[in-house]
């Protein structure tokens, strides 16, 4: 099982103008399923941009251990020898992936088409997890869970289907994991599988999948809602992938760069899936100034160049079917939100409770501490902005990337200086965000 570095506190203080150009990492979604469907394929692929992240780097290592030939070629460089579909190996060792729930549940979509057990463990905060809504369909379609913690948390033994059946699912809610754990093992099933989703998510495993070859086809399902139907048992063939900026990591530096007053700030090669990009749209209703140029593409993924200039914003209401193209933004919406003038509410976010921590409450209690007027109604977040921030609090991370810098972004214009109590799980998605930011204007110590 994996286990953190220890705690590792930070201060951030109020800071001049943010400005230059700055790289965030390589996205990690697309940094995940291009090392797995290289795994899948055959021959080579050649990764560049790829997210050297905590996270990403257990991914690479459980391709290792499932028999693929995973290198690291140079900076943010990578090539991945892969076994075919239904190819995987008999691991010798538990693939442990730390506290990704990306890597841990795709990964298990991947092995569930082949006839091999593995033992899939975590960190503590993994282990607290949900994965029966991933085993659910996977168990339909021939794997088997034979051995888990209570509740079918990790760690836990899959046995991979012998001979895997192809499926008509039905998502019980908008999940990329869910969708692309029973596509990667439809691959290995003849015929055609198909998810069926209400609200269309995350798009990039479909994409990817027609990147490296497979035959996907994706039609409309009611007003919000997508059918994906995936040809079983192709031949996917190594292919080059160019990893984007993460949106979700440049949301940081952008949000930074809109509450403290004077930024000028120059974010390169940002991904623009509209699948991805609810929190701009959100964040444009609000006022924001973010321009966008040199637009271009690579594997299906398009992506920008985001000048962001610092703004005066005003509190939205944000509908809950925007909730799949921004979720795991919410955090860092809600600090912009503090710093607007008027209400925001931020509606459906019942997903937020079930990620690295409790995150629809770990984000109240971020404002909170902060002395930002914060209010949580079902599964609605709703954020009394008077235009600043008090600060002054220690912020709880509990083990959370994400609410650790959002924390540090919200002390960046507060009037008091914020404190996260860790920062070492930033590593898992972000690794050179705090000399990023620094390198940007930021203050922190």
């Amino acid at each position: 099982m994996s286990t953190s570095a220890a705690p590792t506190p930070l201060e951030s203080r109020a800071s001049g103008p943010l400005s230059g150009t700055i790289r965030v990492p390589g996205d990690k979604s697309i940094s995940h399923r291009a090392l797995i469907l290289g795994a899948l394929s055959v021959g080579e692929t050649r990764i560049s941009g790829l997210l050297e992240g905590e996270d990403v780097l257990n991914t690479a290592k459980s391709m290792r251990t499932l028999g693929a030939k995973v290198e690291r070629t140079g900076e943010f460089a990578w090539t991945v020898n892969g076994v075919g579909v239904g190819g995987f190996a008999q691991p010798a060792a538990t693939l442990d992936f730390g506290n990704s729930g990306t890597g841990c549940r795709l990964v298990m979509g991947a092995v569930a088409g082949c006839p091999i057990s593995a033992v899939f463990d975590g960190d503590a905060s993994l282990r607290s997890r949900p994965m029966r809504r991933i085993l659910d369909p996977l168990a339909l379609m021939g794997a088997k869970v034979t051995a888990s913690a209570e509740g079918g948390k990790l760690p836990l033994t899959l046995q991979g289907a012998i001979n895997p059946v192809p499926i008509e699912y039905r998502t019980p809610v908008a999940s990329a994991q869910i969708k692309s754990a029973v596509l990667l093992a439809g691959l290995a099933a003849p015929g055609v599988t198909t998810v069926i989703e209400q609200e269309a998510s995350r798009d990039h495993t479909e994409l990817m999948l027609k990147h490296f070859g497979a035959e996907i086809v994706t039609t409309p399902e009611g007003s919000h809602g997508r059918r994906i139907a995936l040809a079983g048992q192709p031949e996917l063939r190594g292919a080059p992938v160019i990893v984007p900026a993460d949106p979700s990591s440049a949301a940081f530096p952008l949000v930074a760069a809109l509450i403290v007053e004077g930024s000028d700030l120059v974010l390169s090669d940002v991904m623009t899936n509209p699948l991805r990009t609810g929190l701009f749209t959100t964040l444009r209703e609000m006022g924001a100034s973010i321009e966008e140029d040199d637009v271009r593409g690579d594997a299906g993924e398009p992506m920008a160049r985001l000048r962001v200039r610092a703004s005066k914003l005003k509190g939205v209401v944000v509908p809950p079917e925007r909730a799949p193209s921004m979720i795991d933004e919410y955090l860092v919406l809600a600090v912009a939100a503090a710093y607007a003038e008027g209400t925001t509410v931020m509606r459906g976010l019942h997903e937020l409770r079930v990620k690295e921590s409790d995150r629809l409450e770990a984000t109240a209690a971020m404002l909170r501490v902060n002395g930002v007027k914060v209010e949580i109604t079902g599964d609605d977040l709703i954020v009394e902005g008077r235009g600043h921030v008090p600060g002054g609090g220690l912020v709880a991370t509990h083990m959370d990337h994400r609410i650790a810098m959002s924390a540090l972004v919200m002390g960046l214009a507060s009037d008091k200086p914020v404190t996260v109590d860790d920062t070492a799980f930033i590593a898992t998605s972000f690794p050179d965000f705090i000399p990023l930011m620094c390198k940007a204007g930021a203050d922190f110590a």
